[in-house]
């Protein structure tokens, strides 16, 4: 009796984890890389050896890598026409079952290294396409995941049907009218279309959800970073109790999570852990999460982690900023926290050193939890200094917003016979609500009766 085998889709959403495991052999992977010198900071060794974090991530094994300077990529092959000798003499000694080139490759180049080789290609947007798939949660993540994945394939569709296809030219030798081609195309965009439909829906129900939190006039921090620098692990620091998987590989998480996180004095912040940056982001990615990534433009303050430790954090940094200012939030006020100090000072390995806070930075470890208060502190004086000074007078009746300045503020309170007089500082929506109640009520002393504020 033959055997009889399921395929499903990487994306697909009732399959876990463990089984791609059970269900696929383990990629032998060999990795290939072209430095032209356009990447300052980046050598294509140091690219290949994040690229082989990479195919770790996605579950493959590396077992050979090769890397030449060019001073352009090869428009056929992507290396050059000796490279591809190697590659090839490379698969007896490794039987490596897949190439991932660490650059997005053409569809005709990946179509003629895959016929050099004579094994599967891909390139480093469709590995990170793949991991992200791997680690979508949500149903939001999914969707914005399954949309990225088409918009890269819809270009490397192949003439898989060639006896479908037109050939013109003569009595008896024309097609049935649209190719195969043709017709999954035109299908893979309608799919593209849908998903950016439910895309946008999922995004507006984060807006709604977002103007609620708004009204109660939490202050909101959006943790920033390149992949793996530890934001989950600050997250779950912050709140003190795992509230994010957390793990020592690049995108662990792709899901965004929310959480309160109290900062003293009475003052609470909504925290939210968003996608991990990495060199080389596919722009399919950074479309199809926009929805998502609008909480880092919604934020007041940015909360941007480095890993101390490595050796690349400012190339990181730079690779941060880059996606920020394609966000339109590169110049939002911003606090840097260097993450990992266990790893580089003996002094933060017990949590109980107070952390050092300079010019805008501090050192920190979420694991120890060195550095976190002083973060706090830091934090707190970020957000007051963007509050407004606010000098008003409001009626009692509006005790629920009285009892959020107080929460929520710097302000004194004189209670006087007929209102409460509000002097002092608070953020700018609070301020804006302050104002609105406050002209209210005056109008109503101006007209010589009272009405709801």
């Amino acid at each position: 009796m033959p055997e009889i085998f399921a395929v499903l889709p990487l994306s697909c959403p009732h399959m876990t984890k463990d089984m791609i495991d059970l269900t696929a052999p383990v990629e032998r992977a060999f990795l290939v890389a072209v430095d032209t010198g356009d990447d300052p900071g980046w050598t294509a060794e140091e690219s290949i050896s994040e690229l082989a974090s990479l195919a770790d991530t996605a579950g493959a094994e590396v077992v050979g890598a090769e890397w030449q300077n060019r001073r352009h990529v090869d428009p056929n092959f992507y290396v050059g026409k000796g490279k591809v000798d190697e590659l090839v003499a490379a698969k007896s000694e490794t039987a490596y079952t897949i190439v991932i080139a660490d650059d997005e490759l053409s569809p005709a180049q990946q179509r003629a290294l895959e016929e050099a080789v004579n094994a599967k290609v891909i390139d480093r947007s469709r590995l990170i396409l793949d991991i992200f798939a791997l680690h979508a949660q949500t149903h939001e993540g999914r969707l914005q995941v399954e949309l990225a994945q088409l918009e890269y394939q819809l270009p490397r569709l192949t003439r898989l049907w060639t006896h479908l296809s037109r050939t013109g030219g003569g009595i008896g030798t024309r097609g049935p009218g649209e190719s195969q081609l043709e017709t999954d195309k035109r299908l893979v965009r309608d799919r593209i279309k849908k998903l950016k439909e439910r895309v946008e829906q999922v995004a507006e129900q984060r807006r709604t959800a977002t103007r609620a939190r708004d009204r109660r006039l939490y202050p909101t921090v959006a943790i920033v970073g390149y992949t793996n620098a530890g934001k989950s692990t600050l997250l779950n620091s912050l709140v003190g109790q795992v509230v994010v998987k957390a793990e020592d590989r690049l995108f662990a998480t792709v899901d965004p999570t929310s959480r309160q996180v109290k900062l003293g004095e009475g003052q609470t912040v909504i925290v939210t852990d968003t996608v991990g940056f990495i060199h080389k982001l596919p722009h399919q990615l950074v479309d199809a999460f926009r929805a998502t990534l609008e909480e880092v433009t919604r934020a007041d303050v940015l909360l941007e982690i480095v890993d101390a430790s490595d050796r690349h954090f400012a190339e990181h940094r730079v690779t941060v900023q880059t996606v920020l200012e394609e966000l339109g939030a590169g110049d939002k006020p911003r606090l840097v926290a260097f993450n990992k100090a266990d790893l580089i000072e003996a002094a933060a390995r017990d949590g109980e050193t107070p952390g050092p806070a300079i010019a805008g930075t501090v050192l920190i470890s979420a694991v120890t939890g060195y550095g976190l208060e002083t973060l706090k502190a830091e934090l707190s004086a970020l957000l007051a200094s963007l509050w407004v000074d606010v000098d008003v007078a409001i009626p009692y009746r509006a005790g629920e917003l009285i009892a959020r300045i107080r929460e929520r503020g710097t302000v004194d309170l004189d209670y006087r016979p007929t209102d409460v007089h509000v002097k002092g500082r608070v953020s700018p929506p609070l301020a804006g609500e302050l104002e609105a109640v406050a002209a209210k009520w005056r109008e109503s002393l101006q007209a010589g009766n009272e009405i709801e504020p």
